[in-house]
């Protein structure tokens, strides 16, 4: 039996009852968490959606996957956090980041290091209750404050690994499960941690594309526009360790509204094959996500475990439909070796 939580990834790409059936599913098969994404052009809103998920769920951790501070005031945040912890008591993690695909459609800025830093600082004074200092001009609180909320920060860069390990509830770590990436992504989150004294590690939860499959080619090839991303975004460094040598141009025209949320999959395939050939796909498949069969899967989900990982959740590929294929082949094969569920 596993002690790793295994959640899934479930963007709010339609009406709140609809995204519901799709957690209940999740819930019913053995699944420990549903990640939603916050992105406010591309999805609903997401705490809309969580509220939702909250009255409809009994069991599974709820959690964002990521909001962020930049479109979001922590004021906001605090009390919309508030708000759905209330509504699933224990079972709603707050999951933070720098802004991504909030922020770049309507021309803002990522959150810097600092101002994360201050957010967080912010967010964790107002759901224990305290008063903070807005501005200096003036003092104000929370009115029946959730102290219990867990807050994780998602990271990457070493910068934002070693803030997350200080301040931070809770890690995502945006490395992928490739052993040699995320080991460095741990040595810089343990670095935080060590550096302000905390005496444990926090929990890690590693994101991962997921595909049960018997063909990894085949499946490889749809994750093309995800590699070029991290390449694109300053990742080259870390697919050269596991053995991918690419280079993306910083712009890439014809891809709506970026790489990872391609509204036309397909198209962005194809412009995509100019730089990640079927060759680096597969190696990007094979060291970065979880494709295989349910047996592979499953042994390397134990390997994460071994690391020092506690959780990870699960992506499939698209941003505007429910993962509900992913879900039930994980749910009745993989979680049937890992956990022992028998629904």
């Amino acid at each position: 039996m596993s002690a790793l939580r295994v959640g899934i990834r479930v963007p709010p790409c339609d009406r709140a009852y609809r995204i519901v059936e799709t957690v209940r599913r999740a819930e019913q098969l053995g699944f420990d968490d549903v990640w939603f994404p916050d992105s406010q052009l591309l999805w609903r809103d997401v705490f809309t959606t969580l509220t939702a998920a909250a009255l409809g769920t009994e069991r599974i951790g709820l959690g964002t996957a990521v909001t962020n501070l930049a479109t979001r005031h922590p004021a906001v945040v605090a009390s919309a956090a508030r708000s759905v912890a209330e509504l699933a008591p224990g079972r709603f993690t707050l999951g933070l980041g720098v802004g991504n695909s909030s922020v770049g459609p309507i021309g803002l800025r990522q959150t810097t290091s600092a101002a994360m830093r201050e957010g967080i600082g912010m967010l964790r004074a107002l759901l224990h209750g305290e008063e903070w200092d807005f501005e200096g001009k003036v003092r104000s609180r929370l009115r029946d404050p959730r102290p219990e909320v867990p807050l994780h920060l998602a990271a990457s860069g070493p910068k934002n690994l070693r803030l997350a390990g200080e301040i931070a509830d809770g890690v995502i770590l945006l490395s992928g499960v490739s052993p040699k990436t995320l080991a460095q992504a741990i040595a810089r989150v343990r670095e935080g941690a060590e550096g302000s004294g905390r005496t444990a590690q926090p929990p890690l939860t590693v994101s991962a594309f997921c595909a049960v499959t018997d063909d990894i080619a085949a499946e490889a090839r749809q994750i093309k526009p995800i590699c070029a991303s991290i390449a694109q975004n300053g990742g080259a460094p870390f697919l050269a360790l596991a053995g991918i040598d690419v280079q993306v141009p910083a712009t890439v025209p014809g891809v709506y509204p970026d790489l990872v949320h391609a509204e036309d999959w397909k198209a962005a395939v194809d412009i995509c094959s100019a730089w990640i050939s079927d060759e680096a796909a597969l190696r990007f498949a094979q060291e970065f996500c979880l494709f295989g069969t349910a047996d592979q899967i499953t042994d390397r989900l134990r390997a994460l475990e071994t690391s020092g990982v506690t959780g990870v959740f699960l992506q499939h590929v698209g941003s505007y439909d429910p993962p509900a294929d992913l879900i039930e082949a994980v749910g009745t094969s993989v979680l049937t070796h890992l956990k022992g569920n028998d629904r």
